[in-house]
């Protein structure tokens, strides 16, 4: 995993997660405990409730990113950029500084007046945006979006299916075309990603939403940091039926959800508790090999993989083949009221080490295809009874669909159960 050094603050697996609190010096914007256009009072602020509470990185809003309202040309985001500087100017505590902004004049000049990173809704519609970022050397939150100035996280006026490099008999869903329009127009070095949360569109769903938030591991798969902007967002706030002003708790425990899986950088209007709550999430996050320092030449890091299509973003990222996807990761199953022909035949299909599959029934070695003892001696109620046997079976998906193929037949029960087993793991 690519680490991001914003202007000196570290983002990326080997920080801790930072928090971006927002504030916006439009008078559109959709949450009003945010909006000042008084660089005094949006200084207060700042100080007290953003960076005072633990916000590492201030994302200056200069417009409304409601896709209801009209979008403002550059030559009007950048009237308004003086009540930014000044703001930026006035206070006293110590965070990165964002610009929010879809042109690459307002990146230039906010970071030639001391902004020190950029946050793009538009990820790259406008193409001398990276370049701008280069020049100054400056982070950047690239959103997945279309290519276009105007309609920021539309992912649905894109047939990405068609522009990707996919195999056609593929699945696909929305969360794959968050995962191809985030590649729009290439990465700097600096490139921090964003899967665009929230209603940008009106075909976009709350499904949509949660599919993405389910396979947010996935977007690891670029090897580079993921910002998440959920904070009191419909997608979860319809899960437990609440309204905006109380939707903090869903908020929270979707934080640190998205910390465990993988996220660096949490975006929010509630500062302080979205800290605690990244804070939780980054403690209960699984912990892998990583690189050292000191490792020489050769470095090694335990990729966070879950599932297949997690594999296949890391085999993509390195340009190598997909097939050994299937491989990547380990599934368990138990399987309860199986009769002695269906405990012979998954034996004798995992009894090959090189299955990659085994199964296990109490009292037996892994690979034994010996006949079950119930066969011989009346039986056990821990194994085969009444009710059937029980055991596990544990694979990677290449090799659980062998055994699968391998005991066919053997009795419709068990072909059903396995039938219920998706390949792909995803």
């Amino acid at each position: 995993m690519r680490n991001v050094d914003a202007a000196g603050l570290g983002i990326g697996d080997d920080h801790p997660p930072r928090i971006m609190g927002v504030l916006n010096v439009s008078s559109e914007s959709p949450y009003d405990p945010s909006v000042y256009d008084d660089p005094g009072e949006a200084a207060e602020y700042v100080d007290e409730e953003l960076i005072g509470e633990g916000a590492d990185i201030v994302d200056v809003g200069l417009e409304s990113a409601n896709k209801d309202l009209d979008v403002l040309s550059a030559e009007q985001e950048l009237d308004r950029l003086d009540t930014a500087v000044e703001t930026l100017a006035s206070t006293s505590g110590d965070a990165v500084w964002s610009i929010e902004t879809r042109y690459h004049e307002v990146a230039d000049e906010a970071l030639a007046r001391g902004f020190d990173m950029v946050n793009d809704i538009c990820g790259f519609a406008d193409p001398e945006m990276p370049r701008v970022c280069r020049e100054h050397d400056a982070a950047v939150s690239k959103m997945a979006s279309p290519p276009d100035l105007e309609r920021p996280g539309a992912i649905e006026d894109v047939d990405w299916a068609a522009r990707s490099a996919a195999s056609p008999e593929r699945s696909w869903s929305y969360a794959d075309d968050i995962y191809e329009a985030l590649s729009m127009n290439g990465f700097t070095d600096k490139t921090i990603l964003d899967p665009a949360f929230g209603g940008w569109s009106v075909e976009k769903t709350h499904a949509d939403d949660r599919e993405t938030f389910h396979r947010l591991r996935e977007f690891r798969g670029y090897g580079r940091p993921l910002l998440v902007s959920i904070n009191r967002k419909s997608f979860l706030k319809t899960i437990a039926g609440r309204s905006t002003e109380e939707a903090l708790p869903v908020s929270l425990a979707a934080t640190s959800m998205a910390v465990e899986r993988g996220a660096h950088v949490i975006r929010t209007h509630d500062v302080a508790e979205t800290r605690d709550a990244a804070l939780v999430g980054a403690e209960f996050a699984r912990d892998r090999v990583r690189p050292t320092a000191d490792s020489g030449a050769v470095t090694l890091e335990e990729l966070d993989v879950t599932t297949v299509r997690e594999a296949e973003r890391h085999l993509d990222r390195l340009g190598a083949d997909r097939g050994v996807a299937g491989d990547a990761v380990v599934r368990t199953y138990e399987l309860r009221g199986l009769t002695d022909e269906a405990v012979g035949a998954l034996r004798a299909a995992t009894a090959d080490s090189d299955t990659g599959a085994a199964f296990a029934i109490a009292g037996s070695a892994p690979h034994e295809a010996a006949t079950p003892s119930s066969a011989t001696d009346g039986g056990s109620p821990d194994r085969i009874g009444a009710e059937g046997g029980a055991g596990l079976l544990v694979g990677t998906p290449t090799g659980v669909s062998a055994v699968r193929s391998a005991v066919s037949g053997v009795s419709s029960a068990l072909d059903a159960a396995l039938e219920s087993i998706d390949d792909t793991s995803k």
